[in-house]
């Protein structure tokens, strides 16, 4: 039985110093030391060993165990470290070495324009509000003098989700969820993306943004409105910025007006920019029509009010001297780094 266990003992040492890999070390553990392993065999077999040598012999194969299982973590541990030592070498970090200048991010031109008009019209005392994406036909058409059968209905191209839901084609509906809070009076803007059912081309895009702005209070008129985007605009595009306006008609509003800017390229001379006219139209506007009051539980006989709407992409494609609205999707970096 001794020869028997030296013999195993120099078998299992010789296949640990042969090993050249960590692993390995493994299945020679398995070899010799595991449930069917060559000293377990032996252990089964000691029911045949006289009773009194018993003792004797279990203390041999014990002695064998702890030298194999000695050896073995030795030859683990000298892995690991040679492991260790060469993930250090090719993780090795040479601190005389200059930095690497991370590139920057830049803000989207839409950004940029956003944050200057909202800019200007929190400094009027405006509040700026959001609303869903999500909305109900009520809200985007009915609410806003738009019934059903309206031409202006059809005009807009909608993406409907059913009969009721559909995708806002006009930020105007915040005004509408506004207005029947009852929280008079209202001075707000209401920016956000909106969706058109539109070919993709150099001037639209089934999803963009507009910035819808509304005042209810008392004794509001069209005065009001003019001297309010007036400076606005001059804000916007420069002091010296003209404005004109050209009586249009939208179903919400009544009187109803577009506003044109003076083109601050040519100041008015007309250019290529302008098409020669020296104005450029930038947003529509008007009084809100009695109706919609009604309709949101405002007496239109104490309160008065004005709404306006203009495209964000129209100002950042004006302001920035953009030709093609696509540019504003395509992240192209070498565009945005320009801003």
């Amino acid at each position: 039985m001794k020869e028997k266990l030296e013999q195993i003992v120099n078998e299992a040492l010789s296949k640990i110093n042969e090993s050249d890999q960590l692993e390995k070390l493994s299945d020679i553990k398995t070899q010799f030391l595991g449930k069917k392993g060559e000293l377990t065999a032996v252990l089964k077999g000691m029911k045949d060993v006289a009773p009194q040598d018993r003792p004797k012999v279990g203390q041999m194969v014990n002695d064998a165990r702890a030298k194999i299982e000695e050896v073995l973590e030795e030859k683990k541990t000298s892995f690991e470290r040679a492991r260790r030592a060469e993930k250090m070498k090719k993780e090795v970090i040479d601190v005389t070495l200059p930095g690497r200048q991370l590139g920057r991010g830049h803000r989207h031109p839409n950004t940029i324009a956003l944050e200057e008009v909202e800019r200007i019209f929190v400094g009027m005392g405006y509040e700026v509000v959001g609303g869903p994406e999500i909305e109900y036909d009520y809200y985007n058409f009915e609410a806003l003098n738009i019934p059903e059968g309206h031409p202006a209905k059809d005009e807009q191209d909608t993406f409907y989700i059913n009969d009721e839901i559909l995708l806002r084609t006009q930020t105007s509906s915040v005004q509408v969820h506004m207005m029947e809070q009852g929280k008079l009076p209202i001075r707000m803007i209401s920016p956000g993306r909106v969706f058109r059912s539109d070919d993709v081309d150099a001037t639209h895009s089934p999803s963009f943004h507009q910035i819808e702005g509304m005042v209810i209070d008392k004794n509001i008129t069209f005065a009001d409105l003019k001297g309010t985007l007036e400076l606005f605009a001059q804000k916007l595009f420069g002091k010296d910025t003209k404005v004109k306006f050209r009586p249009h008609h939208f179903p919400f509003t009544e009187p109803s007006a577009e506003m044109d800017v003076s083109c601050f390229k040519c100041g008015g001379k007309g250019c290529r920019f302008c098409k020669g006219e020296g104005w450029i139209e930038i947003l529509g506007c008007g009084m809100v029509h009695p109706h919609v009051f009604e309709m949101s539980g405002i007496d239109p006989n104490e309160y008065t009010g004005f709404a306006f709407g203009v495209g964000l992409e129209r100002i950042a494609l004006l302001k920035y001297e953009i030709d093609d609205m696509r540019l504003l999707y395509e992240n192209d970096i070498r565009f945005l780094e320009q801003f």
